[in-house]
Formats: structure tokens, C-alpha cells, sequence
């Protein structure tokens, strides 16, 4: 028995037993949330399209399997998701992190650029969640964990197609928990303020960024860190009676502007 399951009322917190796919889980956000994940006892495939980095990280991590596959080529997600199963009995989690950035403003952005980041953003996230629902569902029970953004604060930063895809996806993660209810699937978001990860450092360097820091309530950029206690909760029976819901994440900044 874990220390977590002797301590009443943690135990809902626990990940224990539970198998979940976190998909772009080689690094930033998807990295945290993966070892988070671990940590709580979850077995945890660590998704990325590097096949020898995503098994890297899964030596590194306890409980962990390397799942590489690009999530916009459909058949082999979806495959890769059928082996998940195989080998493991179950998918309880899917956590839908995987996204792309183009920080151009409207006039920089053709139609082509556009609708590549919403395949990645929106289109590869809707197909990964009905091949993970069709197994969740066979069990009873399941979570999607989609990682949208706060969309309203970070639409200044001109990147107009990184805001619709990620407000399709919580659209999307809405529609999906009204019609998966009744099959015990809850689907919820983490929308995330500003945390300093390794791939958005030149956007940090940014001067204007810097003054945003003295905005937030907290005073500071998050730690990507940070983020892994809200997937928990979300992919944890604590959460047993929420869906349709997008939990912030990001300091109090949304409230303060």
C-alpha cells in the first residue's frame, strides 16, 4: 500500500494502477505532466515523434513506456494507441498536449499555414480522443485531458491561428463531455497561463513579455512544474463528478486583467 492510499481522503488523489498516454510528453509542459503522472503511480506512455528520445525519457522515468508516433498521422496513432491496450489491458487517461506555434500576426498566415496548425491543434486531438473513447468505453470509464491556453490574455501576442485552434479545442472538449457522460468519460482542459519551458525561451526574452510578470497576481512566470497537480486532479477520482469544465492555471492573471 502507498503512502497516498494510508492517508484518508488522498487516496482520490492517487493515480495508482491507472494507465495514461500523454501525447508531446518529451518536453515542456508534456514532460512535467508525464512525470507528474508517474509520480502519482500511473503507468504513462511518453508520446513524441523522436522514437529515441521518447524511449530516453521513458528509462528515465519509473512506470513509463515510450509511445512514439506523429499525432497528425492518423492510422499510425490510432495503432499505436490499440497497442497501448494490448500490452497494458486499458487507456484511463488521455491527455491531448501535443500542439504547434506560429507566432505570426493575420498577414503572415496563409490559408495552407492555418489549416496545418489546426490538423495538428484540433484535428489529430478530436481523432487521438475517439480512438482512446472507443477503449474507455468498453471499461466503463475513462478522462480526456485536453491543454488549451488562456485564449483571451495571450491573443496580443499575434499568433491568431494558435487562439482559434486552441478555442475549437475547448469547444470540442465540451461537446465531448456532454455526449461521452453517459459512458462514465469525463473530458475537461487546463488552460495555462505563462510558464517558462524550454521551447518558448525566445518569447520570454521578449522586453514586452518581461513587463507582463509585473501584471500577475504572483509576480512571476510559472514553472512547468506547476501544471503537473491540475492533471493529476483532472485524471484522479478527486475529480470524479467534474467535466465540460477549463481549469486555469495561471497565477491570477486572467482575473487581473
Amino acid at each position: 500500500m502507498t503512502p497516498m492510499e494510508k492517508t484518508p481522503g488522498l487516496e482520490r488523489f492517487s493515480l495508482w494502477g491507472r494507465v495514461t498516454l500523454v501525447t508531446g510528453a518529451t518536453r515542456g509542459l508534456g514532460l512535467e505532466i508525464a512525470r507528474g503522472m508517474a509520480a502519482a503511480g500511473a503507468v504513462v506512455g511518453i508520446n513524441g515523434r523522436n522514437a529515441e528520445r521518447a524511449r530516453e525519457i521513458a528509462k528515465a522515468i519509473p512506470n513509463a513506456f515510450a509511445a512514439p508516433f506523429d499525432i497528425t498521422d492518423l492510422s499510425a496513432a490510432a495503432a499505436a494507441i490499440d497497442d497501448v491496450v494490448a500490452r497494458h489491458g486499458r487507456l484511463d487517461c488521455l491527455v491531448n498536449n501535443a500542439a504547434v506555434r506560429d507566432r505570426r500576426p493575420l498577414h503572415d498566415i496563409g490559408a495552407e499555414d492555418f489549416r496545418r496548425l489546426i490538423e495538428t491543434n484540433l484535428v489529430a486531438q478530436y481523432a487521438l480522443s475517439r480512438v482512446a473513447v472507443r477503449h474507455m468505453a468498453a471499461c466503463g470509464q475513462g478522462r480526456l485531458v485536453f491543454i488549451s491556453s488562456m485564449v483571451g490574455p495571450q491573443s496580443f501576442r499575434g499568433d491568431p491561428a494558435y487562439v482559434a485552434s486552441k478555442g475549437g479545442l475547448e469547444a470540442l472538449m465540451r461537446a465531448l463531455a456532454v455526449e461521452l457522460g453517459e459512458k462514465g468519460i469525463a473530458a475537461n482542459a487546463i488552460a495555462p497561463g505563462f510558464f517558462l519551458t524550454e521551447g518558448n525561451a525566445p518569447f520570454f526574452a521578449h522586453p514586452r513579455v518581461a513587463e507582463l510578470a509585473r501584471r500577475i497576481p504572483l509576480q512571476r512566470f510559472g514553472r512547468p512544474d506547476e501544471l503537473v497537480g491540475a492533471a493529476i486532479f483532472l485524471a484522479s477520482d478527486a475529480a470524479s463528478y467534474i467535466t465540460g469544465q477549463v481549469l486555469t492555471v495561471d497565477a491570477g492573471l486572467s482575473v487581473a486583467l
